[in-house]
């Protein structure tokens, strides 16, 4: 591979401290508290682990040997019903802008709709307007309060989408 090919795979060991920095440099970046969010979260330091259960996935942007990006699905956490959850999805500067945000969109539905889930739930935060905007284009609603008990107090946009 080509140090300017982006390719888009399931994560692997070796990505663990890449996609952590990654996505801990984008909350910084977007002034995400750290606390209540992703940052704190204690999955970002074994990700391949975390999703190696059934009906979860994580896949990562790599661009060279450098990971710039990635987003998982999960089953949501304290909720009973069949509905997962678009988790961590960021991407690095120069990741953006060039469709990666969609194909990972089709990817991680493709894989809840594959693993059974009804519905796919996510939360975010209201300054990420292009985040939103591609949510809301691969058919993800807003919705009144949070599902489940992701331990994500801090985010304050919740949207659901129909598998």
């Amino acid at each position: 591979m080509s140090k300017d090919t982006i390719v888009i795979r399931e994560i692997e060991q070796k990505d663990d401290p890449k996609i952590a920095k990654a996505i801990r440099s984008v909350l910084i970046e977007f002034g995400v508290p750290k606390v209540g969010t992703a940052y704190e979260d204690k999955a970002l330091n074994c990700m391949t682990e975390t999703y190696s259960k059934p009906r979860k996935a994580y896949f990562v942007v790599e661009k060279g040997n450098t990971i710039i990006g990635g987003a998982g699905i999960s089953p949501l956490d304290n909720y009973d019903g069949n509905v997962c959850e678009l988790q961590k999805m960021y991407f690095m500067p120069e990741a953006r802008g060039k469709g990666l945000g969609s194909k990972m969109m089709e990817k991680c539905l493709a894989f809840a709709k594959g693993a059974g889930f009804e519905q796919c739930y996510l939360e975010t935060m209201p300054y990420m307007d292009d985040a939103r905007k591609l949510y809301r284009k691969v058919g993800f609603e807003s919705i009144d309060k949070p599902m489940g008990d992701t331990g994500h107090y801090s985010c304050s946009v919740w949207m659901l989408k129909d598998l």
